[in-house]
């Protein structure tokens, strides 16, 4: 029985420090990509680069996101996250610039409300002992659902479901940084890179969908 006791302690130790390490690395690695991107995006809307467009953005999103995912476990892996992230700030760009020209005040509103929801979900997914994993399919649904919706609201012109969309994505961004964040704690992601990547995607993604509400309320 004792022996039993502590090889559950001794396991229960390594996957502490192995979940330690893989949370350092990513916040290490997070807080480059978006110093990285936001000095593309600052780049972008320094020069009025134009924006690449959604058709080009999405085969550069996915084609990028792909090779980060092949070589997630190499030191290529590092490269492609750059890439990727630099990729998403110059796209971003563009879209800063605008509302820059029209209500700087909602970048920074944006900003704030991004920065709030990420680090007190943080902490609560840093200090709470309960398990988010239930969560990941009904994220994974809720995103593809919101994602196809926004591709639609784009194509057809719809105000209303475009807001709708922000709305998702502003739930469902949070309910990702929860859950990826919970999911290093816990021991179920063991890679930091596509930690990274998921934390960056729900960061960006939360700030636009703030930037789109809170522009769209300034407006009325």
């Amino acid at each position: 029985m004792d022996i039993t006791k502590r090889a559950s302690k001794t396991q229960s130790v390594a996957v502490d420090q192995s979940s330690h390490r893989v949370l350092k690395n990513t916040y290490l690695l997070l807080s480059a990509t978006l110093f990285f991107s936001a000095l593309t995006a600052m780049f972008s809307a320094a020069l009025n680069l134009p924006h690449p467009g959604l058709l080009l953005t999405l085969a550069g999103y996915f084609g990028l996101l792909f090779l980060t995912t092949k070589f997630r476990n190499s030191v290529h892996g590092l490269y492609c996250v750059f890439a990727l992230t630099g990729f998403m700030g110059y796209t971003l760009g563009p879209i800063i610039g605008a509302y820059w020209s029209m209500a700087p005040t909602v970048i920074m509103q944006a900003l704030g409300g991004t920065a709030l929801v990420f680090f007190s979900l943080s902490a609560f997914a840093l200090t709470t002992k309960r398990d988010f994993s239930f969560l990941g399919k009904s994220l994974f649904i809720g995103i593809l659902v919101a994602f196809l919706a926004g591709i639609g609201a784009i194509f057809f012109e719809i105000p209303a479901l475009s807001l709708a969309v922000s709305a998702m994505f502003v739930l469902l961004m949070s309910g990702l940084i929860l859950y990826e964040t919970n999911q290093i704690v816990q021991g179920g992601e063991t890679n930091y890179i596509m930690a990274t990547v998921s934390l960056f995607v729900a960061i960006f993604n939360l700030f636009t969908s703030l930037m789109h509400l809170l522009g769209f309320a300034q407006s009325e």
